[in-house]
């Protein structure tokens, strides 16, 4: 149920337990986490990181490099600059990739839908290589806007040098920046329909009938993993970032640099029966809960309804004890016309103590255009007649 709490400041939320965002495991890295050299878990909906182990040590990435590809051909999706049923020609270059791939053949044409399987599931450098032409024009402008995306979302120690992860110099990241490219990729729910799946078929039925079968072999043996993306060349090792739900909690997990993919799994593993056993969520907000209103006296409608980005989850220790939770409104002053759907306007930002605990974007939550000259001088009537009124 939606509830409108127009000019509302501060909102206190009792009787739920704290935890702060930088709640840690009380295992060592050792305990948690045997073979990777760095990883992280972290929780999607809140943002808190639980657990961590050299998770800012810049290293390859591998085919982990996809989730960013991934984000930007959602993005684009989204914002209706392609089409899942739009054929793409593969181009001479994207055709000539090297490394895990689908086979493409330069000319061939292929849905935009199906290039994505290629990606997700059978992790295709040369579907990633033929979508990130289209998207940009060529791969390089590509890569462009994958580093110019990486830096809106704050990540400091991530560079890209192509959009498949196969090695180069300068291409490199961090766990903890994974984490964030994963949570930003699972905002765009449709994602983990591919992600979660294990095997389909490109082609069917032709001659060049390609079977697809999902390099994230967790999707198969632990309840709850929906993706996301695995990686591995002879330098970067054994990579994961895995993402896994059971009830209101969300986890990612990351690991660069294991020695095998069993061990992969078995750190993956770990973190995951870790954060599940540990902690639960406590949903302060969902994500249609209008939480403020502003007013425009030149859009239609005149009523903008600003709602949280996603749900606003808080984790708790299962044996902590109960403390307050307050919730103050951050908006954005002024509104520029036309506003679009899902447009930034805010924050929520939820915090114990004065001390802050996550926050979530607020968003709007349909579009407002601009009123046309008759609807702004009935407006003025109306108002005018109002006030002779009294």
């Amino acid at each position: 149920m939606k509830r409108l709490l127009s000019l509302l400041i501060c909102i206190t939320v009792l009787g739920v337990l704290y935890t702060p965002s930088y709640a840690h495991a009380e295992e060592t890295a050792e305990d948690l986490v045997k073979s990777a050299p760095s990883a992280i878990l972290m929780e999607k909906n809140s943002g808190m990181t639980l657990y961590e182990k050299q998770a800012d040590k810049k290293l390859p990435p591998a085919s982990m490099t996809k989730i960013m590809t991934l984000l930007l051909i959602m993005e684009e999706l989204e914002k209706g600059n392609i089409s899942l049923d739009e054929k793409v020609t593969v181009s001479e270059n994207a055709a000539s990739m090297g490394g895990s791939q689908i086979f493409l053949e330069a000319g061939e044409e292929m849905t935009v839908k199906d290039l994505i399987k290629g990606i997700a599931i059978a992790s295709g450098n040369d579907a990633s290589v033929a979508m990130a032409e289209r998207i940009a024009g060529s791969e390089k402008a590509f890569v462009k806007q994958m580093n110019k995306k990486a830096k809106s979302l704050g990540l400091k120690n991530t560079h890209f040098e192509n959009p498949t992860g196969l090695p180069a110099e300068g291409h490199y990241s961090t766990a903890r920046d994974m984490a964030v490219m994963a949570r930003e990729l699972l905002l765009h729910e449709k994602i983990t329909e591919y992600t979660s799946t294990y095997e389909d078929y490109l082609r069917k039925g032709q001659e060049n009938e390609f079977w697809l079968v999902n390099t994230n072999k967790l999707i198969k043996s632990y309840p709850g993993v929906d993706g996301l993306k695995t990686g591995y060349t002879d330098k970067a090792k054994y990579c994961l970032t895995a993402s896994a739900k059971k009830g209101d909690l969300h986890m990612i997990a990351v690991v660069m640099g294991a020695e095998t993919p069993k061990k992969r799994n078995a750190d993956v593993t770990s973190m995951l029966d870790y954060g599940f056993s540990q902690y639960e969520g406590v949903q302060l907000f969902a994500n249609n809960d209008v939480l403020h209103s502003v007013k425009t006296t030149r859009g239609t409608p005149k009523v903008l309804p600003l709602a949280p980005e996603k749900d606003v989850v808080v984790l708790k220790k299962k044996n902590q004890p109960k403390g307050n939770y307050k919730a103050t409104l951050k908006v954005r002053k002024s509104l520029d016309l036309p506003v679009e759907k899902g447009d930034h306007f805010g924050w929520v930002v939820i915090t114990n103590n004065g001390q802050e605990v996550t926050k979530v974007r607020l968003e709007a939550t349909k579009p407002i255009t601009r009123a046309n000259v008759l609807e702004l001088f009935e407006r003025s009537f109306r108002n005018l007649t109002s006030f002779q009124k009294f």
